[in-house]
Parts: C-alpha cells; structure tokens; sequence
C-alpha cells in the first residue's frame, strides 16, 4: 500500500503543475478503497454431502412440484408512476391495483391484450415486451375506494353519507382522474429459473421467482384477500376464531415458490394472522376495552385504537377511513351546513345530531351522548354518528396480544397432522392456480400431491444423571424420578420472600426441601420467610421491591447467595423485573420466582432444576461430554456461541431492541453457558456491540467478555474452534451475518491477541418457515430426531431440517438449519449430530427441545433482561428510547451490568 503512494506523487511532479485541490482528494481515496475490494465477500457455502446415520423414514412434504415448461421466454420488469390529474404522485396504498385494473380495461388493445402481474406498488411484469418502453394512459376511477385500503383519503374522492351532507366538502363529484406512467425497467430471462435449479443462484433466478410470487398475490387480490406478504386471508366468516378483546384470529394459506434438490415447488402452509372484529365499531369498542356499554368506554384509548380503521356508513355504504374522534358529542358537536337554496345564503350552524335526525330523518338510538367518527381532514373535519359506523371486515390487528389471547390464539390454530394435511389439499384445490393466465402463459403446473422425501431418525444421545448412571431418553423425554442431579449445588445461606402470594409457605419449604432430598441437593433451611408488609401491596412495583428489600438487610446477618420469590400474579407480575434487576444488578443474588397455584411434585422439581442450574449446578449431561468423545469438539478447545436478538412488541416499537450473546465454558463440556446481554437501536436486527473498541487497550464489546470467561473457565486455553448458532435471521441477511456480525467477532479475537487465528462454524437456525413434514399413514407428528437433509433442502447452500423434540400437540415444526460457513470441516452426520445433541443439554427441562440450547438461552437472556427496562418505561417518558426523533437520533437506554457473583452464572435458566 505504502509503495503507490510515492510512486503517484513522483509521477505528478513530471506533469505540469496540477489544478489545485482535485489530486490530494483523489489519491487518498484510491488508496482507502483498494483494500476493501481485495477482501472477498463470505458467501454461504455449499452442501459437502449428505448425512447417513439414523433409521431410514418416508415422509410427505408440503412442497407440491412445479413443472415449468416455458424457459425460453422473458419476463419483462416495468416500473409503475401513479399520479393524481394535478402531479400529485398517489401515495395511498391499495388504489393502485384499482387503477392498473383499470388501465388493462380500457386500453386492452395498445397493451397487446397482455396480462400483468402488478405487486400493487411500483412495479409490473408481463411475460413478452408490451408495444413501447414508455407508455402513459389516463383513467377515471368513479368512488375510489379500494376493496381493501383508502386512497389517498382526500376527503373529495369520497363524499359523504348523502348529497346534502356532501355540501360540506368543497366538490361534490365522486370520480377521480389518475395519470399511469409505465416505463421498461429490465427484463429477467426465465431461463434463470432453472438455473437456480441446478444451483446456480443470481440476482435474476431470485427476481424470476419474485415475479411467480406476485403473480399468487395478485391472484389473491382478486379474489378479495387481505395480503400479508405471502399468505393469503379470504374473507369468510368460517376463518374466523374470536380471541377476545375485539380481535380474531383469521386462518388463511401461506404459498410461495421455492427452489428445492427436487426442482420447483410449490410451499402451501396454514397460516394464522388478527383481524380486527367487523361489525358496529361501538361493539369493538365494548369487547377491546372489556366494558359494559358504551358509556364506561375511555374514549382517549377508543381514538388510539380506531385510528387509520375503515368503516362504512349507513344508509349510503360509502367507504371511509377513521381520522379522530370529535372532542364533543353528537348533539353538542357543532358544524357548518351550507344553504340548499341559492348556494349564497349564510351557512347554518347546528349540531351533528340535530343534522342526522332532523334533516336526514336518520334515527339515531344511542349516539346522542358519544363523540362522533371524524373521516374529514384535521382542518376539514367530517362527523358520523357512531352508531351508524361498521368497521369493515379483514383489517389487520397490529398490537401485541395479551397473554389470554395468546393462548386463545394457539389454542383455536391448533392442527394435528392429518387435519393439516386436508386443509392444504383443499387449499390448493380451491385456490384455482391452473386458472391463472400468467401461470398458464409460463407453462407452470402445479401438482396437487404432497412430495414424497426419505428422512432419518437420530438415535437420542445417551445422557448421564447422578450416581455414575447413564440412560436413553424415550420419545424425546426423560423424568428424573429416582434420579439424582449429576452434579447437585448445595442451597443454602437462603430466605424466602412473599409479596402478598395466598399460599402455606411452610408446607411448600417442606416440600421442596423433600423433593431436593430426592434429587440429591443438599438443602438447608431457610433463615427466615419475609412476609410483605400489607400497607406496601398497592404501592408501585419498584416501591414494593425497594421495602422488601430494606426488611431483608435489616434482618439478615450477611447477604443471602439465593432468594425464592413468591409473586401474587400467575402470569406477568410487574414486579418481576425490578426484583431481577435488583437481585442481579445491584446485590449479585441468584434469585428464583413462582407463582404458587398448582404446587405438585413435578412442579417442585421443575424448580429445582432451574435453582440448581442458576446455582451453578448441573441436572444431566451428555455422556459423551462427560468422557469427553464429542466428534471435532472434544479434540480441541472449542467454544459455542448462541446469538439472537429479541424486539420490542409491535405495539412498542421504540423500545430498544436487546441483543443477547451466550457462551460454553468449562471445555470441554457444552452444557453451561453464561450471556452477555446488551441493548442496541431498535428494530436493529444485526447486532451491533459485538467487538467495541474505545481505546488501544481496551474493547467493550460482548465477545471479548465471553472469549475471557472461556479462557478462565477452561483451564487457560484459548478456543482454536468457534461454532456460532444465530438465530433470527432471514435468507435476505445472511450475507450480513457472515460479513458483518462474523468480521466483528475476529477483530475481538485479534484485539485479545493478534497471532490467534481460530476455525469458524456459522449456523443459522430458523424456525419460522413453512415447510412441514407428515408420517406416510399414521395420524401422529415426525417422530424425535427426524432429519431432511435432501430433496426439499436448497439445491446448492448447506441446510438440513430438524425436528429434535416430541411434537405433543399441532403439528411439529421443524427447525431449519443453515450452515452458512464451516472452517472446522465437519462431516453431514457429525454435525448433524451435534446439532441434535444440543438440543438435549437444556437444564430447565426433562425433554428434547425444538432448537439448541444455546439459541434457548439467548433467548431467555434478552427476554430476562428485556424485563429491566420495561417497568422503566412507565416512570420516563418515551422520548428516552432510542429512535430519530426530530432532535435527531436518541440514545439507546444501556442496560445495567451484573454484579460479578452472578455475570458468570446461567441466571437466565
């Protein structure tokens, strides 16, 4: 690098003296770049082989064979510019499709009477080139309300409920001009198509396939469907599960194409999204806020909640999109009436109320006394009376559910394999693909038979429990019944604490003092049971923390190593995060909560197994850990990492997304972890805080933390080997995670020491996808240990399906697994193999569970820790979240550190 340099400033001294300023911009530059260009971008690499180890199974896939005919041709990508007749451009989602309808109608002939597939936004293609690379059309739309969203919402579109009442807005006329621009932007050969078949993916097979989704949208469109991505809601009444609190659940498909081993295919899946309950908007209203009638609503949360909804109106059914709420109600709302007459008489003041009953004749029952709907502008309003208001049917619900409606929801989605299987047949029969010209004109066919795959059934790792025993697990699951721990900490120097719980506080000390007996935990008893003073229990929930926690100082000789916290509410106490927070962050106490209702023995132990694993214990491990024979991983220290990221919900999205990192120690076990957890911009999916370098000696990152505590933990050996399972990204970001997240983690190694050059594993988990696989001839879920590796599997990267657990209830979903880098040089069945034992290390339970035990934990990790901040929110306001404001960006809230006692410990489990 230092050589270019001279040698360009020697060759300018022989040239006539240069313009100033241009040549000292421009040779720093060149040289800043090329560096960059020489370091190649990571790419996912490619399947090595395919595993054979496991008892051979025949299963059925949903993934339905598409057989292209057509590869010679060309799909034709043109971008679409919608304009109102002024140059407005029209930002209103949904009008487009309405207005393209309307293009391919009236000018059918200068469009070669070619089919489209519009994605309803900005672009179009057709199969074959249209008559001219620029085409412009004019069309008038009458009443331009789309069958699923508003136009632009201006109120002269619309109208109002009648003639008289559209004297208000300022132009009566009910049709609208738009301008279409279509302009050629590419053509994509759909040659492509088979290309990506034979492995040879680029930038045109994945636009080609684009393309064959948005032509299933815009079937689905046409047919009425709310649009979420690629699934598909019809609106029919019988999808329809109420949830509680105004919302449904609405079952609707999922189906998109996917490149397979096998060829083209076609993955139909159930899919489940919340609507809005349509229907009079004062019942929503009743149901969402739980009240008696409509005079206990809070109309400040009804106006939050109605926002941007559409109803219609009675008696006109005309189409409106909700703005507000009138500040008065209807026979005090005041507005101005023009004169009928001569058009030039002095407007007329009157009440809303007294506008609907007296000079419309409308019948209004209940209204009189609620605010009104306002669909006009904020400067124009535009008042309904509620009662003549519906909400129409399939809007989507956004917010968050509550824990209630969350299991409403599971519980009405719920399929067993063989029903699923019959709603997908039926699916795809009624869904008419053979129908779709596009489809037709690209030669598709879509078979209506499952895919036949061979899977293989993992034996289930031997596991070691205590007193020297080993056994098998059976089905995915063990019990610990006359078992004890492998290695069982001792609780002790520990007191209980009672928040107001209704519970025999001595019996349920006996009983788990009984139960740790039996486990093989040595446990003393408790130096005392506080009991929360009764005139704190309506105070804040910090408050209550803060009291017991003065009560417990006060009392105890030294600090506690373990507190058992007995919490009032089953579900979601507020007081769970500020008493973490406070036994973690500020006095490094492991700490152990529970609801008491149902106490039973299993119950009891289930705690335990959490105690002793947060103590420092372990309650079963792999014997091939213990001897130590883990294929690659035992040979050489190696380090596994768990990476995920969890976001606020959708109803807090300037909460600051958390980002959790957990890590193995005591190599050459891969049982106990410990996490680093941190705070980052939300909705951030990469995680930014990997390596933080803020001065020559010193990174604050998360992975120097984790890479020390290994080094300390492992008899002072550097890790030669890292495997990192990352969890929760897409397809689309997987590069990044190889080039972004990966860099990070090298440059912490190389700050820790320079010459250290260890191997890389890169595995990306997902589990939310929608192929699913299904026994040929039996009712029951894959059985534990199921792995695909071929056919529906991608037809170049490295990924493999597993279904480690026993899917107890629904229909197993398996998790997808993508090996994006291995420097390692694992073997398919060794790695397989490891993927599936990880699954079998998690402490808090007694079964296989659905994704390593690492991703798990970070999961658990950033939840617990999530936990923290969320009772902070309430008490600041919400300006101190990250997010851009018009100040700019603000800072993200850090979360507190842990004290030293507990940092290194799986206080998460």
């Amino acid at each position: 690098m230092d050589s270019i340099e001279p040698e360009k400033n020697g060759s300018q001294q022989d040239l006539p003296p240069p313009p100033p300023v241009v040549p000292p911009n421009l040779v720093p530059l060149k040289v800043e770049t090329e560096p960059v260009k020489k370091k190649p971008a990571r790419v996912p690499i490619a399947r090595r082989g395919f595993g054979s180890k496991g008892q051979k199974i025949s299963l059925l896939t949903n993934h339905f064979k598409v057989n292209v005919t057509n590869v010679e041709g060309y799909f034709y990508h043109y971008s679409v510019s919608l304009s109102y007749e002024d140059g407005r451009p029209v930002d209103g989602k949904g009008v487009g499709r309405k207005v393209i309808d309307r293009v391919q109608e009236t000018y059918d002939s200068e469009l070669d009477g070619k089919n489209f597939a519009y994605d309803g936004e900005k672009s179009l293609f057709t199969i074959g080139s249209l008559p001219r690379n620029k085409l412009e059309f004019t069309v008038v739309l009458e009443d331009v309300t789309s069958n699923r969203n508003n136009g632009n919402a201006s109120p002269e579109g619309h109208g109002s409920p009648n003639e008289s009442d559209r004297k208000r807005l300022r132009r009566p006329y009910h049709s609208k001009t738009f301008k279409v621009e279509i302009s050629f932007a590419a053509k994509i050969p759909m040659q492509a198509i088979a290309n990506a078949l034979r492995g040879q993916e680029s930038e045109n097979s994945q636009e080609a396939i684009r393309v064959l989704d948005i032509i299933l949208r815009q079937h689905a469109a046409k047919q009425g469907c709310l649009l979420v991505r690629q699934n598909f809601f019809h609106n029919d009444p019988r999808n329809f599960a109420d949830v509680g609190g105004g919302v449904l659940g609405c079952k609707g498909f999922h189906s998109s194409f996917r490149t397979t081993q096998g060829g083209l295919s076609l993955n139909i899946d159930v899919s489940t999204t919340m609507i809005i309950q349509p229907g009079p908007v004062v019942d929503f209203l009743i149901a969402n806020q739980n009240a008696r009638d409509p005079f206990q609503l809070d109309w400040a949360k009804a106006k939050r909640t109605l926002k941007n909804l559409r109803i219609k109106a009675s008696p006109s059914n005309q189409e409106y999109k909700i703005t507000g709420l009138s500040d008065k109600p209807c026979r005090e709302q005041m507005f101005q009436l023009k004169q009928k007459r001569d058009g030039d008489g002095e407007p007329l003041e009157l009440t809303v109320y007294d506008y609907f009953v007296n000079h419309r004749h409308i019948d209004l029952r209940y209204s009189a006394d609620l605010p009104c709907i306002n669909v006009g502008k904020p400067k124009r309003p535009t008042y309904i009376p509620i009662e003549l208001c519906t909400l129409v049917s399939l809007q989507r619900y956004t917010k968050a559910l509550n824990t209630l409606q969350r299991a409403s929801l599971v519980e009405k989605s719920r399929q067993k394999p063989q029903e699923r299987m019959s709603t997908l047949t039926n699916a795809l029969k009624s869904s008419k693909y053979d129908a779709e010209p596009m489809l037709r004109s690209c030669g598709i066919s879509i078979s209506t038979n499952f895919a036949d795959i061979e899977g293989r059934v993992l034996p289930a790792p031997r596991l070691k429990v205590g007193n020297g025993e080993d056994f098998f697990p059976r089905n995915g699951r063990w019990n610990f019944n006359n078992k004890k721990l492998v290695e069982p900490s001792k609780i002790e120097r520990w007191a209980v604490v009672n928040f107001s719980a209704r519970c025999d506080v001595r019996s349920l000390v006996r009983d788990l003092t009984r139960c740790a007996d039996m486990k093989g935990i040595p446990m003393e008893a408790p130096f005392d049971v506080f009991e929360e003073n009764p005139q704190f229990r309506r105070a804040p929930p910090t408050v209550r923390v803060e009291k017991m926690f003065e009560e417990i100082q006060s009392k105890l000789p030294g600090a506690p190593k373990f507190l058992l916290c007995l919490l009032p509410e089953r579900k979601n106490s507020d007081i769970y995060g500020p008493w973490k927070k406070k036994n973690l962050a500020e006095f490094g106490i492991v700490t152990q909560c529970l609801a008491p209702q149902r106490v039973n023995d299993q119950y009891l132990t289930n705690l335990l197994l959490k105690i002793n694993a947060k103590l420092g214990g372990l309650n079963s491990m792999l014997s091939v850990e213990h001897t130590p024979s883990i294929p690659v991983v035992s040979k050489v220290p190696t380090i596994i990492l768990g990476m995920d990221v969890s976001h606020g919900s959708p109803g807090h999205s300037d909460c600051p997304s958390i980002a959790a990192v957990v890590s193995s120690r005591n190599w050459p076990l891969i049982s106990r972890y410990r996490a680093s957890v941190r705070t980052q911009s939300p909705k951030v999916e990469m995680i930014d805080s990997l390596y933080k370098r803020v001065s020559e000696t010193e990174d604050e990152g998360m992975i120097r933390e984790l890479l020390l505590d290994f080094y300390t933990s492992s008899g002072k050996r550097k890790p030669d080997q890292i495997i990192i399972f990352r969890d929760g990204v897409s397809e689309s970001q997987f590069n990044q995670v190889l080039n972004i997240e990966l860099d990070q983690i090298i440059e912490a190694c190389k700050f820790l020491d320079e010459k250290w050059n260890p191997k890389f594993v890169v595995i990306v988990a997902q589990k939310n996808h929608h192929t699913k696989f299904f026994q040929k001839g039996s009712p029951d879920n894959v059985p534990p240990g199921t792995v695909i590796d071929n056919k529906v599997c991608h037809p170049r990267n490295n990924d493999f399906y597993l279904c480690a657990h026993a899917g107890m209830i629904g229909t197993t979903r398996p998790t997808h697994y993508h090996v994006l880098l291995d420097e390692v040089g694992f073997s398919a069945d060794d790695l397989q193999d490891l993927v599936h034992s990880l699954s079998y290390v998690y402490q808090r339970s007694t079964t296989a569970i659905s994704v390593v035990a690492p991703i798990c934990y970070a999961h658990l990790a950033a939840t617990q820790m999530g936990s923290f901040m969320k009772f902070e929110d309430t008490s600041e306001t919400s300006s101190s979240h990250g997010g851009v404001t018009s100040a700019g960006a603000v800072p993200v809230p850090q979360l507190p550190k842990l004290q030293d006692k507990v940092c290194n410990s799986m206080f998460f489990c």
